[in-house]
């Protein structure tokens, strides 16, 4: 293999010190993270002052989580070094598409809207439940954007595009932080979303994106040709690991870090359906009581009893379920 380039100019050599002394400012990114949290934090005090209550924990999620995480991957030692070490990249990565939109999500901005503005939060969630919005955002289109746009970005020219237009490395931050946002806001379902899948279906979404993160990093860490290879060599970092040895780490953020963010996601998942099953469960015992208390059939409930007036028809021409059927026959 091919030695590195003698004459490097970019950022001193990776160690914990300048993983936290390492920044880069990137105007735009700066602005647009200034701008939504400014906007998050003015609309909590916006709801507060009007009487409504705001989980603090949801501020903490969205602006020191979510934006915090935004701002390391974007200007940090990720950003910093991205166009350096190949695992630099892929750490950038993971919390662009996964970490950054999940805290997003908890955050739950579109309700924070709905409260704060009214008028324009009904007209945004008129747009959330529109049959377009139920299209893009089916759990299986979701699953898989979220997967298949970092895998053909890196891939592809794509890859390098990013080192040589600074528009286009905008761009590509947020066209990473797109495909987690909407797989994270329609599966965790704190906010309003176009359609609520039951919870099974979102655990087998989980899971899928977790087998996914590991089919990404395995890809890379067995490709035998170094991604961006002209490009790293033209960088010539005279320290830290080869190429080689940068990609199979970077392969290896991917799959770990990946799943590291997506097995506790689909706990969460199993935690919100069984305390979904049991919310039901106390909806019905609340019913049953309630109907037995006004000396009702229990198995009203159900549409199944038949009414005194009724109690010598068969059952199911008293089931609601059924009626309009025998109308119509």
């Amino acid at each position: 293999m091919a030695p590195l380039a003698a004459a490097y100019t970019g950022p001193p050599k990776l160690t914990l010190h300048t993983a936290f002394t390492e920044w880069r400012l990137d105007v735009p990114m700066l602005l647009l993270i200034l701008a939504a949290a400014a906007w998050y934090l003015l609309s909590v005090r916006k709801v507060r002052r009007g009487g409504g209550q705001w989980g603090s924990g949801r501020g903490f999620a969205f602006v020191v989580l979510g934006l915090g995480f935004w701002t390391i991957a974007t200007m940090g030692w990720p950003g910093v070094y991205e166009g350096v070490l190949f695992y630099a990249r892929a750490t950038q990565t993971v919390l662009l598409v996964l970490v950054v939109p999940l805290f997003l999500a908890m955050g739950k901005p579109l309700t924070l809207l709905t409260t704060a503005y009214p008028g324009p939060g009904h007209r945004m969630e008129r747009m959330v439940r529109s049959r377009a919005a139920r299209v893009v955002t089916f759990p299986a289109i979701t699953a898989i954007a979220l997967i298949a746009v970092p895998m053909s970005m890196y891939f592809t020219s794509w890859y390098t595009a990013v080192f040589n237009s600074g528009t286009i490395r905008e761009l590509t931050y947020l066209a990473l932080l797109v495909p987690g946002y909407a797989f994270f806001w329609t599966l965790l379902r704190v906010d309003p979303v176009p359609k609520e899948y039951p919870y099974g279906v979102g655990m087998w979404i989980a899971a899928a994106e977790v087998v996914g993160d590991a089919f990404f990093g395995i890809a890379i860490i067995a490709n035998t040709s170094i991604i961006a290879e002209a490009h790293y060599r033209a960088v010539g970092y005279p320290w830290g690991p080869s190429l080689a040895t940068s990609q199979v780490i970077g392969g290896g953020i991917i799959w770990i870090l990946g799943d590291f963010v997506g097995l506790p996601f689909l706990a969460v998942q199993l935690i919100q359906m069984m305390r979904a099953d049991k919310r039901e469960a106390e909806q019905i015992d609340a019913e049953l009581d309630a109907r037995e208390t006004a000396g009702q059939p229990a198995d009203a409930i159900t549409g199944t009893g038949a009414e005194p007036e009724t109690a010598e028809r068969p059952w199911w021409e008293s089931d609601s379920r059924l009626t309009d059927r025998f109308k119509q026959a």
